[in-house]
């Protein structure tokens, strides 16, 4: 019996080892992924709430090492603070330990460097065991560090060497220590922060990245050249006084500068994007707050935050320019509290607008930074400006003009300005630097434009005669001669959609011919315009006017119309733009000058008291003329003497039919609206039909009889 229950007993133990086992081995790889789980949750969170969790774990650290000397941590504090003691000694363990794991969790929570254990480890061993060492010299209690340590640099260094070298690197440990609270250089980013403690000398206090040098092209032009220029362009001019012009007002206020950049950096953050926060730019409108993404972000995620970032800043709206054109830095544009008052007359007067060498230079504004910005109109060749109602583009213009005629006499330039609106030139009508009146009419506009295609050919003519390719070097032999210059031809046009529905095909071909060619010859066009549409911008004129400038408009649509981008939707109005150049692959902002009309008139009546008009005569006559081109209705005398050869199958239609209308001509004649109203025209000049009545049919007079046959 005792046998059987011996084997039984033996046979129970195998198979419950056997169901222990086959436990073990379903439940082992359980147990593996539960206590992996929390390292791999840890491991995927973002660095910055890494770096609290740490924080908080160090001040943890810190406490209970505290409550653990008040007898208040239990059994593990207990053994927790033997083992420091036993290691460090009483003073090291009891004293600074808590000390330093306090300021190890506030360097978590404030230090702006990214990787901080490694500097963390190297202070703990260099203040805990040089402590170690010092209180083993002085009280034999310094644990087993200092046992271990002390012996060796007793009898290398001495006592009084010894304890000189083991505070030097108490301190090097606490230097190391504090430089995690230190700020980041402005203008430099750091990774690391040992080239810093660690690293030699250098007589580069800081560095600042440079903007990538403009790629304009300069004209390689000596001095005597460059001197020869300038006096060309002078001829005795009597400029106005800057006396005429207001003064800048009042300066730009950017709010909290230093929550602003807490707020964008926590506001990225949120949403899994480390950056580094670098210089700001306080302009008369924003205030560019620049930064530098870690490594792998891209910065599409960055400009799809814009609309958060504007509710974090409570400002509305933010651009964001990723990336700076020149720099390695992402831009964002925060609206100001407050904006200052950009006036025409400091601008006019800083020494690069003074200095400049090309007569055709005018003031553009100032930048997000605040400085002064100046272009020159002969490089562009041509501009194009787009803005909705109010934006500030009729006071852009207003400030070229002003800047064009501060620089130039009018022996040297001339202005065509057309107004269809009849609401913003009538003001310079007495300019002495027009070389006709204000135009309103649209006709005059496309005779005007006619004109200036004939003026480009007879120059052209000229140079060519002369074997030089341009006005410069015209200029130059007539100073050389003493012969008259040959001034330069600004056609200024405020309002382009009015010209573009009544005769958008004559208005085209004339502007991409000048747009063209007439560049040489010293002939630019200034287009402006409300509707950035692309029945009024075309592509041939969008593809022939490469500079343009758009102030704010309606929709991301029109800002694309004009300057291929987005962007201009997010403008604030009133003179903020951004402009596009041959020179700047991206659209670049600035606030464009206010110009009062009191001041544009102070202008004119000083000039117009120095100066008398001139008048071309062949310009007049031209202006003078009544026909010109194929309009789309037509005017009454082109009617008249216009027959068409569908004329009677017209009139015979309507007739039979006993209605009139474009659609029916289109139909049974198959032929184009316009050709269609224009013989709806001529059958109501001639009696056939009646005018129109909104969306009705017209009427129809005569009867189908003989008598039709006689009209």
């Amino acid at each position: 019996m005792k046998e059987m229950k011996r084997r039984k007993n033996k046979k129970n133990k195998k198979n419950g080892a056997k169901i222990s086992f086959w436990f073990l081995k379903k439940i082992t790889p359980i147990l593996k992924k539960i206590l992996i789980l929390p390292f791999v949750f840890v491991a995927k969170l973002p660095e910055s709430i890494k770096r609290y969790l740490l924080g908080i774990f160090f001040f943890f650290l810190s406490l209970f090492l505290i409550l653990s000397e008040f007898k208040r941590g239990g059994v593990l504090g207990e053994k927790f603070l033997s083992f420091f003691v036993l290691f460090f000694g009483d003073y090291t363990a009891k004293i600074f330990l808590p000390i330093f794991f306090f300021l190890c969790g506030l360097a978590y929570f404030l230090s702006q460097y990214k990787k901080i254990f490694l500097p963390i480890l190297i202070s703990f061993l260099l203040i805990n065991l040089s402590l170690s060492v010092f209180f083993e010299s002085l009280t034999q209690n310094g644990g087993i560090s200092g046992q271990i340590l002390i012996k060796p640099l007793l009898k290398f260094f001495g006592p009084l060497l010894t304890n000189v070298f083991i505070l030097l690197l108490v301190f090097v440990g606490i230097y190391l220590l504090a430089f995690l609270f230190r700020k980041e250089d402005k203008f430099e980013i750091k990774t690391s922060i040992f080239k810093r403690v660690f690293s030699f000398p250098s007589f580069k206090v800081r560095k600042i990245e440079p903007s990538a040098p403009k790629q304009e092209k300069q004209e390689v032009v000596d001095k005597k050249e460059t001197e020869e220029k300038i006096k060309t362009f002078q001829l005795d001019y009597q400029k106005p006084p800057l006396d005429l012009l207001e003064k800048d007002q009042g300066s730009p206020t950017a709010g909290d500068i230093g929550q602003n950049m807490a707020i964008i950096k926590k506001t990225l953050e949120n949403f899994g994007i480390q950056v580094e926060m670098g210089e700001v730019n306080i302009g008369p409108t924003v205030t560019q707050y620049t930064l530098k993404p870690a490594d792998g972000v891209k910065l599409s995620r960055i400009t799809s935050l814009s609309n958060d970032l504007a509710l974090a800043l409570a400002s509305h709206p933010i651009r964001i320019e990723a990336p700076i054109p020149g720099k390695s830095l992402v831009g964002i544009e925060v609206p100001n509290k407050a904006r200052s008052l950009v006036r025409l007359r400091n601008l006019i007067a800083d020494p690069q607008f003074q200095n400049h060498p090309s007569p055709l230079c005018f003031v553009l504004g100032r930048d997000v930074s605040g400085v002064p910005a100046f272009t020159d109109l002969a490089r562009m060749p041509h501009l194009l400006v787009a803005g909705a109602t109010g934006s500030g583009k009729t006071l852009f213009l207003n400030s070229l003009i002003l800047s064009l005629v501060y620089r130039n006499s009018p022996k040297i330039l001339k202005f065509i300005l057309v107004d269809p609106k009849r609401v913003e030139f009538p003001i310079y009508s007495d300019l002495p630097h027009n070389l006709t009146d204000v135009i309103f009419d649209v006709q005059k506009s496309i005779n005007a434009l006619r004109w200036l295609v004939e003026e480009m050919e007879r120059r052209f003519g000229v140079l060519s005669q002369l074997k030089i390719r341009d006005i410069f070097s015209y200029n130059k032999i007539a100073l050389e001669k003493k012969i008259p210059p040959m001034p330069y031809l600004v056609l200024i046009i405020d309002e382009l959609a009015d010209l573009m529905i009544s005769r958008g095909r004559d208005m085209e071909a004339g502007i991409v011919r000048l747009a063209q060619m007439a560049r040489a010859v010293g002939i630019h066009l200034v287009l402006a315009t409300q509707r950035p549409s692309t029945e009024v911008i075309t592509g041939l004129i969008k593809a022939n006017i490469v500079s343009r400038i758009t102030f704010q408009v309606a929709s991301q649509v029109d800002s694309r119309t004009v300057i291929d981008t987005a962007g201009a939707e997010k403008l604030l109005g009133r003179g903020d733009m951004l402009f596009l150049s041959p020179e700047n692959p991206k659209p670049k902002r600035f606030q464009a000058p206010y110009v009062t009309d009191k001041e544009v008139q102070r202008v004119v009546e000083y000039l117009s008291s120095k100066y008398e008009k001139e008048r071309i005569e062949s310009l007049e006559e031209k202006l003078s003329e009544e026909t010109g081109g194929i309009e789309i209705l037509g005017s009454k005398e082109e009617i008249e003497d216009f027959e068409d050869p569908l004329y009677e199958e017209a009139k015979k239609v309507v007739i039979e039919a006993r209605k009139a209308s474009a659609s029916l001509l289109q139909r049974k004649l198959k032929i184009g609206y316009a050709r269609a109203a224009r013989l709806l025209d001529i059958l109501e000049k001639r009696g056939i039909v009646g005018p129109a009545h909104g969306s009705k049919p017209r009427e129809v007079y005569i009867k189908e009889d003989e008598e039709w046959k006689k009209v």
